[in-house]
């Protein structure tokens, strides 16, 4: 009690004291503030809509809890008067507005879960047990708003339909009195919808009065037909327990519209259908059993049977069969004759010893193997179809079909056995499903002792009516009135959010919270117990908790058993119990239970984690049927905190109180300011996490309570080393840079040993060309001298020979130089002609052959780049490679020093609560590691898109230089052929 010697006197901590040791020892106001706002505050709670508690708090303390005797003090209240307010209303364990309604009444009917009965009318076991009137009353006075009513044709004189489980040898009551009882007590607790679920077994004609009972008795309270707005469409959702008001619902197999409207009308004008009358009795054969009728494994139905006749007699067993004699020959399940074959007679005196009491087990054993369900039919009688509106009876398709149809009114029963199945195979779907329309859970047909499932599990699925035994007090239905008890007792709790909005998708069997959903942690210390036995014996107390699967904590959290002491036991100091990660706190409840040392249940109650109260309350406790008891309660501590990962808590401390975080680092500020430092001469350093972990305490409200152990956690469970490891490694991690790769330039490549030596051998290539050009300009010199040689010859011969001729007549030897100079001048011409064309040919080739070596050098440049760029990425898939390497190492080196630490934590208690911390701690590694690895995946990923980027633009960069050579060498070439001249060498 550390929190409330805190603030309380020093008696209220020593049991040794008395009151004459101390003179009136009183609380000092402001230290009740501080109690109030600190200890019994919940840190959750929003300052608007909750605000603390101030002076006139405690003044109202004061006025309503001082004894009159005392005189208040204006200065603080009395031990006295803090003792009455601790055990006072205004102290509750719960908000007192949870106890009044105080849910949005206004959401469609799959919405809310629906308080709910299976066999309403049975008040003992579901086989040889006893039917009664008084127990519908009863029912709906404790707030249930779906009673089931099994009908069968009564067979006295008077022909009216009764209520029995069928060939279970139950007792009979009659419908009427049902209805009666119905119409009296419906809406005396609460104003809600009632649905009324029908197992028909009747004939048509019996059928009709069930319809004109409910009519004639029931009156304005039947709801007939579909009210505004919310039609018998596709697509309309169900009204809302506000709109359906005092108002009574039938469930059961409805006619389509146009066979119903068709009956109705011959129905009404006394006439009936030729071909329904004569089809009836086969039709009602072939089709029992398919609507409500609860199947397991005492009456499952083999589809491979062959129909039987219709057996609408609620009693087989009290009459012979025609044809038998004197035995009754029933078939079991299989089809197969059952070993015993039991006489009327003996039958008669199996169920007269039934009712004495004094049945042994193999006589019961022979009657169960007698019994054999049949189911409910489906041949519907118009009037009572007519009645039937948004509780519409069909059988499940698959909620695919259902999806498609997308009828809100339909909706369909399912044994705890299939809704099991259903759970297991298609959680999500099963969830989406209560969204939109309703479903209704019995439990399975062997539970013949009328013992119930665990209403939890299909909760957590959104399920609506969750039909139990109400006549059964075991755990299942003590958690079922513990939660109905709130919302004013009104048979109605909305579901969470998420599990109504359509876009929303829940796994019932999700380990982590949900967006938008805050995680709780709950700490539960036992302190002691008052009144809980006039017996000297020894007690002890369990806490346990159900929700969400990763929520339920069962059998583990007990305190040790004080012996002797029934009157008022404390419990001691060991007696905390952590729920660490409430996943979903709106469907979780705690559940104390107060045991005598020899197991039998002294009192015990179920408490909403929703609407519980922080602090040190007085919880008063419930017998196992939930009835109050007067004088026994629990005091307890319990403290709520949002959950935040253990890592994170230092953190959270500092962003939530930066001031008490900073105050250190101003007093050292003013500290190095009187040594004559200035403040700009100090650099700007980040908190490391141990600086953090030694800045101050943890904030209430916003981390885990310190009595959990620091190793514990699932965000840090490894312990405080192994956490600042973990974020040291994270900060490599982060300052991790990418590999560098240096770039590869056109010089770079130049540089290759294969590029020289191409470039060494083009250039013999063009020398070699060179020459040959060189040779063929010297051959065509050669021809071209001998030619004019020649013909300079023979103009000198012919010159010579005129010579004489010529001094006789100049004319002559005028014509003659005439001539030999045309002569010459053609051949020049001719010769010029030829040269000319060797060069521009011989250039031409020149400039062809480099084109080839420069297209062969950027093969060989484009070669080597992507050569050394497949190097890199090789270089760099290698890195990658070690870094997975040395992450998935890291990984399993931080796993096993995880759980080490978990395994070696003496503050672990017991095996389950170790084997839960290392089944979250595994989960949460599993994901972590996971992100991780799609990180370093997507840095991987970033990392080849750069490389590869860069590469490209290499690349191109390569293609582009060599292109612009390539250019520049044919731009030369044009230049030199526009710039060439006509020549000669002669």
């Amino acid at each position: 009690m550390n929190s409330i010697t805190k603030f309380a006197p020093e008696r209220i901590s020593k049991n040794s004291s008395s009151p004459s040791q101390t003179e009136n020892p009183q609380f000092l106001m402001k230290k009740m503030m501080e109690f109030l706002n600190e200890v019994q505050r919940d840190p959750r709670l929003n300052e608007i809509l909750y605000p603390y508690a101030n002076r006139q708090t405690i003044r109202y303390i004061q006025e309503a809890y001082e004894p009159q005797e005392k005189s208040a003090s204006q200065d603080g209240l009395t031990l006295e008067c803090f003792y009455r307010y601790l055990m006072s209303d205004d102290n509750a364990p719960v908000f007192l507005d949870r106890l009044d309604i105080y849910q949005d009444m206004d959401q469609p009917l799959c919405h809310y879960y629906i308080n709910s009965s299976h066999n309403t009318y049975l008040i003992g076991r579901q086989f040889g047990g006893k039917s009664s009137v008084e127990i519908y009353r009863q029912v709906l006075l404790a707030g249930c708003r779906c009673i089931e009513l099994d009908c069968w044709d009564g067979k006295g004189d008077d022909q009216e339909p009764i209520i029995t489980h069928g060939k279970a040898m139950c007792t009979d009551i009659l419908f009427k009195d049902v209805i009666y009882a119905v119409r009296d007590t419906a809406f005396v607790t609460s104003d809600c919808p009632v649905i009324m679920s029908f197992e028909n077994h009747c004939s048509k004609h019996q059928q009709f009065k069930l319809a004109k009972y409910c009519e004639d008795i029931l009156g304005d309270l039947l709801l007939t037909k579909p009210i505004d707005k919310h039609p018998l469409e596709p697509g309309y959702p169900l009204p809302s327990p506000e709109k359906l008001k005092r108002k009574i619902l039938v469930k059961n197999k409805r006619l389509t519209p146009d066979v119903e409207k068709h009956q109705l009308e011959l129905f009404l004008k006394g006439q009936t259908d030729p071909i329904q009358e004569e089809t009836e009795s086969s039709d009602l054969a072939d089709t029992i059993a398919c609507v409500d009728g609860e199947v397991g494994p005492l009456n499952d139905l083999d589809p491979t049977m062959p129909p039987k006749p219709l057996d609408i007699d609620p009693h087989p067993e009290t009459k012979s069969r025609p044809g038998s004699g004197t035995t009754i020959n029933t078939l079991s399940p299989s089809g197969s004759s059952l070993p015993c074959r039991l006489s009327e007679a003996e039958m008669k005196r199996l169920v007269n010893k039934k009712e004495e009491g004094s049945l042994t087990v193999e006589e019961e054993q022979a009657m169960l193997a007698q019994y054999h369900y049949t189911g409910a039919t489906t041949a519907i009688h118009p009037l009572l179809s007519s009645m039937v509106n948004y509780a519409q009876a069909v059988k499940f398709q698959g909620f695919d079909v259902a999806e498609d149809e997308n009828l809100h009114y339909h909706m369909s029963s399912f044994s705890e056995t299939v809704a099991l199945g259903l759970m297991k195979n298609e959680a999500i779907e099963f969830v989406n499903y209560n969204k939109r329309q309703m479903s209704r859970i019995y439990p399975r047909g062997n539970r013949v002792d009328s013992s119930n499932y665990m209403p939890q599990i299909f909760w957590n699925a959104g399920c609506q009516m969750v039909a139990l035994n109400f006549q059964t007090p075991d755990l299942a239905m003590q958690l079922n009135q513990g939660r109905f008890e709130y919302n004013g007792n009104c048979g109605f709790l909305l579901k969470p959010e998420f599990m109504r909005r359509p876009e929303r998708q829940f796994d019932p069997f999700s380990e982590s919270p949900m967006d938008g959903v805050i995680a709780a942690t709950c700490e539960v210390r036992i302190i002691s117990g008052q009144f809980l036995s006039d017996r000297k014996v020894g007690t002890y107390v369990e806490v346990d908790m159900y929700g969400l699967p990763t929520d339920t904590i069962r059998k583990e959290f007990r305190t040790r058993v004080v012996p002797n002491n029934g009157l008022n036991p404390v419990y001691g100091e060991d007696a905390v119990f952590v729920f660490r990660k409430v996943v979903l706190p709106d469907l979780a409840v705690l559940r104390f239970a107060v045991y005598e040392d020899t197991g039998k249940l002294i009192g015990q109650r179920v408490l909403p984690l929703d609407g519980l109260q922080s602090g040190y309350r007085h919880i008063s406790l419930r017998t196992e049927g939930n009835f109050p008891l007067s004088l026994p309660t629990l005091f307890c501590r319990v403290s709520l905190t949002t959950y935040v990962p253990e890592g994170l808590n230092d953190l959270v401390d500092a962003l939530s109180d930066p001031r008490a975080f900073l105050s250190k680092e101003e007093q050292r500020m003013k500290q190095l300011a009187s040594m004559g430092i200035d403040s700009s001469e100090i650099a700007d350093v980040p908190a490391t996490t141990k600086s953090l972990k030694r800045s101050g305490q943890s904030r209430v409200g916003v981390t885990v309570n310190s009595s959990c152990p620091s190793s514990c956690g699932i965000d840090r469970p490894a312990g405080t080393s192994t956490s600042a490891s973990n974020v040291n490694s994270s900060k490599k991690e982060e300052k991790r840079e990418d590999p560098k790769f240096p770039g590869i330039s056109l010089g770079m490549l130049r540089n290759d040993k294969n590029y020289r030596k191409l470039v060494k051998k083009q250039a013999k290539d063009l020398e070699l060309l060179r020459r040959r050009h060189e040779k063929e300009a010297s051959t065509m010199l050669r021809a071209h001298t001998i030619l004019t040689d020649k013909l300079n010859a023979a103009h000198a011969k012919a010159s010579a020979g005129i010579k004489a001729a010529a001094q006789k007549s100049n004319g002559v030897n005028s014509q003659l130089k005439d001539l030999q100079k045309s002569e010459m001048s053609d051949l020049v011409r001719q010769q010029t002609d030829q040269w000319s064309s060797l060069k521009a040919q011989q250039m031409k080739e020149v400039h062809h052959l480099v084109l080839t070596f420069m297209d062969a050098r950027k093969e060989l440049l484009l070669k080597v780049l992507r050569e050394a760029h497949e190097d890199q990425k090789r270089e760099l898939k290698q890195i990658q490679e070690r870094e997975n390497k040395e992450m998935k190492a890291q990984q399993t080196k931080i796993s096993i020093e995880s759980n080490r630490t978990v395994l070696g934590d003496r503050k672990l208690k017991n095996k389950a609560e170790r084997d839960r911390r290392i089944r979250e701690l595994n989960d949460y590694n599993t994901k972590r590691f996971i992100d991780q690895r799609k990180a370093q995946a997507q840095r991987n990923e970033r990392q080849i898109q750069e490389l590869c980027r860069r590469h490209d633009e290499e690349e191109q960069g390569v293609v582009t230089g060599v292109n612009r050579e390539r250019d520049e060498l044919i731009h030369s070439y044009q230049e030199e052929l526009l710039a060439s001249k006509r020549t000669t060498v002669i």
